[in-house]
């Protein structure tokens, strides 16, 4: 499949680059860093993929998507984006949008992303599904919690401890203690237990949504 970047983050654009050019079944075929250049490369080459940073110096990636599928319909867009923002999330669904992935999701996920949407279906980050389905109260709580805190949630509502923790989210045990004190602090519970507890109550669990 054919792959176009479109973020004005040089050291995104490489990594995002290395992690594509390592699979047998994506081309990189262009990148822009603005407006007028995605309306360019996306229009010459047209891509089956157009991953789009949500915010873009001085233009939103929604913007972009808008403008890029006039000109190109077939393809298909791809939102990545460092924000947990709620509003950002429901507009981009509202735009129709194929994917919407945390930047800093593992390269892994982003390419099952990637492959998903190529083939017709709809990724969006599980986090933000969480976030999304968990609106009643106390859910002001979770959205507390930076993707990272989510997942060490998720790992504790698994019965991890902190090793297995670190093992699983490839991050030392002194960040997963970090992450945990957050955890509690942020939710207000007193103990591992008690949080594990919530994210059981919750079912915030270690799954991708696919639809």
């Amino acid at each position: 499949m054919n792959i176009v970047i479109v973020d004005d983050h040089p050291l995104v654009l490489q990594g995002l680059s290395v992690v594509i050019s390592v699979e047998g079944d994506m081309n990189l075929i262009g990148e822009a860093t603005n407006m007028e250049e995605a309306i360019e490369v996306v229009t010459r080459t047209k891509p089956d993929i157009v991953l789009v940073d949500l915010r873009l110096k001085k233009v939103s990636g929604l913007d972009v998507v808008k403008v890029c599928r006039e000109k190109n319909p077939a393809s298909k867009y791809i939102i990545l984006t460092f924000s947990v923002d709620q509003e950002d999330f429901r507009r981009a669904r509202e735009l129709g949008v194929d994917g919407y992935v945390l930047k800093d999701a593992f390269p892994e996920e982003l390419i099952s992303a990637i492959r998903l949407v190529y083939r017709g279906r709809k990724y969006y980050d599980p986090y933000m599904v969480d976030l999304m389905m968990n609106k009643d109260e106390n859910d002001s709580k979770l959205e507390q919690l930076s993707p990272r805190e989510l997942e060490v949630l998720r790992a504790l509502g698994e019965g991890l401890n902190n090793k297995s923790i670190a093992k699983k989210l490839f991050i030392t045990e002194f960040t997963v203690k970090k992450h945990v004190s957050q955890v509690l602090a942020k939710l207000d519970v007193t103990d591992r237990t008690q949080a594990a507890l919530y994210a059981m109550e919750k079912r915030i669990t270690d799954c991708r949504t696919i639809i």
